[in-house]
């Protein structure tokens, strides 16, 4: 198995949060369940000096959902430590989801309130996802605040080493970490510009109407080819074009290879037919 490759991250009171992507892909399915009303779930994971890494979710099963918000139930908590004690007894919480279908990525009165009462550690985050738009975002403690991370990653298992604390500055060794997906403060993306929309169409539509020229033009020069081959050689040789032209009207000698009008092929007499012979006639002394 290959060395996974390092990757340098200089922070300055952010922490840094590393997300495997199949996590961020749970918590995905899991909003896209429910398109009107929130749902949520705690983040399972380690947690080291100012890096936090999140490698798997527990849904948060008989949560009371509203159209704007969502609350951990008693119910709820008893679901989510059965699991963590079962499946991720090494593990701890280190933040909590919750989806906001339509509404973009902030936090509420009410989500602040859930963040401070449940998950006040400096290490734990809160992470929104809007099935709507595929919007998601990050939010830490920063000097005692609750503010929107700028920068986080989202990838599979890598080294991360802190190396000091500059801001922000991120400096792979190696190009495998490539894989791993960078996302800075992400928003929605503006909507393109109708302009753009019907220019683009339009040299659609030119491009296609030339390529039919085109077409047409070669198809058409390819089927008068024969023709215009035919009257370049009537062109270069008149004489041979009209012998061939009159070769039906000519025959051949008989007996010489030249060429002769049909006025001077000698004509067979017609046979005559038999003449009859008279009855032969007896002498005077005979009988008729």
């Amino acid at each position: 198995m290959p060395k996974p490759a390092k990757v340098k991250i200089r922070v300055s009171t952010q922490p840094v949060v590393v997300m495997e992507a199949e996590v961020a892909r749970k918590i995905r399915q899991h909003a896209r369940t429910s398109m009107k009303a929130e749902v949520c779930g705690v983040l399972i994971g380690n947690s080291d000096h100012e890096r936090m890494t999140v490698e798997a979710c527990i849904a948060g099963i008989n949560a009371a959902q509203g159209g704007a918000h969502v609350t951990f139930t008693q119910d709820t908590w008893e679901h989510i430590y059965k699991i963590k004690d079962k499946e991720y007894p090494d593990h701890k919480i280190v933040g909590w989801y919750h989806s906001h279908p339509g509404f973009g990525v902030f936090l509420s009165e009410h989500d602040l309130f859930i963040q401070q009462n449940f998950f006040s550690n400096p290490q734990q985050v809160a992470w929104v996802y809007d099935p709507h738009t595929d919007e998601e975002g990050c939010f830490g403690w920063i000097g005692g605040n609750i503010e929107k991370l700028a920068a986080i990653r989202v990838g599979y298992s890598q080294d991360v080493e802190i190396t000091g604390t500059a801001a922000h500055e991120f400096e792979e060794d190696d190009d495998a970490a490539l894989d791993s997906m960078v996302r800075a403060d992400r928003t929605q993306r503006p909507p393109e510009p109708v302009w753009m929309k019907w220019t683009i169409q339009i040299l659609g539509y030119l491009a296609v109407i030339l390529f039919g020229v085109v077409s047409g033009f070669m198809l058409r020069n390819w089927q008068l080819a024969p023709v215009v081959e035919s009257y370049q050689q009537i062109m270069e040789h008149p004489l041979d074009a009209c012998r061939v032209l009159l070769q039906p009207y000519m025959s051949v000698a008989p007996q010489q290879n030249e060429l002769v009008a049909p006025s001077q092929v000698p004509q067979q007499a017609s046979p005559q037919p038999p003449q009859q012979k008279a009855p032969a006639t007896k002498g005077n002394n005979g009988k008729q």
